[in-house]
């Protein structure tokens, strides 16, 4: 394996960069995108029983804004309620969907930088491949004939390729793979939280 990488020259380098960060990247998603740290259980359960006891549990209150990503979403109709008891159902909305940007912004991170590296990766091979091949063609002599030495550096040169189509592949399985987990998540957190709304609204009136 050194030898190939020494081989396929300095673009090769790139490549395994590219390599070893999509790896970071996919075991931090693999557990960070985990259901039970976006929707743990018992959290809606948790801010109705803070409604009940009126507000006045700050630890619990607490508690809940840690609570994965739905804790947060749910604690933000409650402290809008608890600054301003007349506060509309708009206003707590309102509240709501600012948490609720910030609970998107935590399902996406890094899915862009993984869609990067898969559609950078193939260009990266190429690149290696193309200069490759200018410093084979560039070392040649006109007056002799190599074949088994052109055929060879041709076969160095394509090892960028073939790498980079080995880290895009991947890749982009990946970034499909947790585009699909995070848009389920975030369905779910927002039909979590129109139901906890129209609770909060319900008990409100």
């Amino acid at each position: 394996m050194l030898s190939i990488i020494q081989a396929a020259g300095w673009p090769i380098w790139p490549l395994i960069l590219c390599s070893i960060l999509t790896v970071a990247l996919i075991l931090e998603r693999l557990v960070q995108l985990d259901t039970k740290k976006i929707l743990p259980p018992k959290v809606t359960e948790q801010a109705i029983e803070l409604i009940r006891q009126g507000l006045k549990d700050e630890e619990t209150m607490v508690k809940l804004e840690n609570a994965g990503l739905l804790g947060p979403i749910l604690a933000s109709a409650l402290r809008c309620v608890q600054k301003n008891p007349h506060a509309t159902d708009e206003d707590v909305k309102s509240s709501m969907e600012m948490s609720g940007r910030i609970a998107a912004h935590h399902l996406e991170r890094y899915l862009p930088t993984l869609a990067t590296i898969a559609s950078v990766a193939p260009l990266l091979g190429l690149l290696g491949t193309v200069v490759g091949m200018i410093e084979i063609f560039g070392a040649s002599n006109p007056g002799t004939n190599q074949p088994t030495q052109l055929a060879h550096g041709i076969s160095v040169a394509l090892y960028n390729t073939a790498f980079g189509l080995i880290v895009a592949i991947p890749t982009l399985m990946f970034w499909r793979y947790f585009r699909g987990i995070a848009d389920r998540h975030m369905l779910a957190l927002e039909v979590s939280a129109e139901r906890f709304a129209r609770h909060l609204a319900k008990i409100r009136s």
